[in-house]
């Protein structure tokens, strides 16, 4: 009898164990479900700690072991203890880190704009191993955005991502500035294995039995034998070659259910036969950017847009819409969903919580920097006065114009849900723990 009690108790434990592992990587788990298997925050009551870094938190939190890793724009990664937001250490590199790390047997994989990727033990901040790429770089085209002068290659300013990491079977992946996609050794750091796109992989890699799925600003969606790299396949989106507007792959995949489900900036929600890469269904924005990654769940799919700014959830069989709602602001942090409850931020700052039931806002957060500083750059209905923040049509009016955006404490992190707090990071340098 004792053993029997003995084995109920180990059973009950693994279960436990299993239902409530920490987000570790970004959405949560090698396929991006982008679901939690938390009590989440139906209610918001308070702030419960603010931890300020010196840049701009466009990073995603994950969390191990009670401390949470999260990158910053002043070139940092940090890990802040979960219960009080006091800083354990922080590893400086050479360039912003807006890579979402992934925490797998002690230690915390990264990518920075130095153009390496970083290993530390997660305990301490100590280096492991660095793996240099070919160097980072955006997006970048001649003509961008229909912008003067039309003969001068540009940076996309849009580009605020870089790729994140997924670990699988004692390897990790990643995408680079540099066009490929990189698996290298957990353990030493040495590479297994690369694949050469076109152009910039800033799409972060989902997995799902063996296979590696990534979006390239080449514009394809590329399929991949996680064990070798060998390519199984390649799915093709939209081109804009004349302003290079309406065309990459800035979102990130999720796999459900046998199904690939990305967006794309040709303005298209797409969904693919994680098998064979064929087309199922596309849903179109009508001229909107889709660059962040869709959440999957009771047979919907939910990802936001640009502009104008607007909140979908539609079928996931069919791709027929269910119901929208008016963001009035761009949406590129990707959604969470704990308890029936579906998270997302936005562009002036807010943090929406939104009833899955009912379709309707629970309750909302703004950021402090979106308090103080989104109502000059705001018109009275709350959509962006463009007009006040990029006065002409030349490049460097864009560039001026997306930094007062972000000092308005845009949301660009994606929200990350443990227990009862929701984690996320602000545009205003701050990492938040709300409940």
């Amino acid at each position: 009898m004792k053993s029997f009690f003995l084995a109920f108790i180990l059973l009950f434990g693994a279960c436990l164990a299993t239902t409530a592992q920490d987000p570790s990587m970004f959405r949560g788990d090698m396929q991006h479900s982008g679901v939690y298997n938390a009590t989440g925050v139906p209610k918001f009551e308070r702030v419960r700690w603010k931890f300020q870094t010196q840049g701009r938190v466009i990073s995603s939190p994950a969390i191990a072991n009670g401390t949470i890793y999260i990158g910053s724009t002043d070139q940092n990664l940090y890990a802040v203890e979960v219960e009080t937001g006091n800083q354990k250490w922080k590893f400086a590199t050479e360039g912003p880190v807006v890579s979402s790390p992934a925490v797998s047997d002690g230690t915390v994989y990264f990518g920075s704009y130095d153009g390496n990727f970083y290993a530390v033990v997660a305990a301490s901040g100590q280096l492991k191993w660095k793996f240099q790429t070919g160097g980072e770089r955006r997006y970048s085209g001649k003509h961008l955005h229909d912008l003067q002068p039309a003969g001068e290659t540009m940076p996309d300013p849009w580009d605020f991502y870089l790729s994140s990491p997924a670990v699988w079977e004692s390897t990790v992946y990643f995408g680079s500035g540099d066009g490929n996609v990189y698996a290298v050794e957990t353990d030493s750091g040495k590479l297994k294995w690369k694949f050469q796109t076109n152009d910039v992989v800033h799409s972060s890699p989902a997995i799902a039995e063996g296979v590696l799925y990534i979006g390239s600003w080449d514009s394809y969606l590329y399929a991949l034998d996680a064990a070798t790299g060998g390519e199984k396949w390649h799915f093709k989106t939209g081109e804009d070659p004349a302003i290079h507007n309406h065309v990459g792959i800035q979102s990130s995949p999720v796999v459900a259910d046998g199904t690939v489900y990305f967006g794309c900036r040709d303005s298209n929600l797409y969904a693919v036969d994680a098998k064979t890469g064929k087309q199922k269904w596309f849903f179109s924005t009508k001229g909107s950017w889709v660059n962040n990654s869709p959440v999957v769940y009771g047979g919907k799919v939910y990802f936001g847009q640009s502009l104008p700014g607007f909140f979908h959830a539609v079928d996931a069989k069919t791709g027929a819409l269910s119901f929208s709602l008016d963001t009035k602001v761009p949406v590129f942090s990707s959604a969470a969903i704990a308890n029936g409850v579906l998270y997302f931020g936005t562009f002036d700052g807010k943090l929406t919580a939104l009833d899955l039931n009912s379709q309707k806002p629970l309750w909302v957060f703004q950021t402090d920097a979106s308090k103080q500083n989104f109502p000059a750059i705001s018109n009275r209905d709350g959509t962006i006065n463009f007009g006040s923040i990029m006065s002409q049509g030349f490049y460097d009016d864009m560039v001026i114009g997306v930094r007062k955006l972000l000092s308005a404490g845009a949301i660009l992190s994606s929200p990350v849900v443990a227990g009862s707090v929701i984690y996320i990071g602000g545009a205003d340098g701050s990492l938040y723990a709300l409940e």
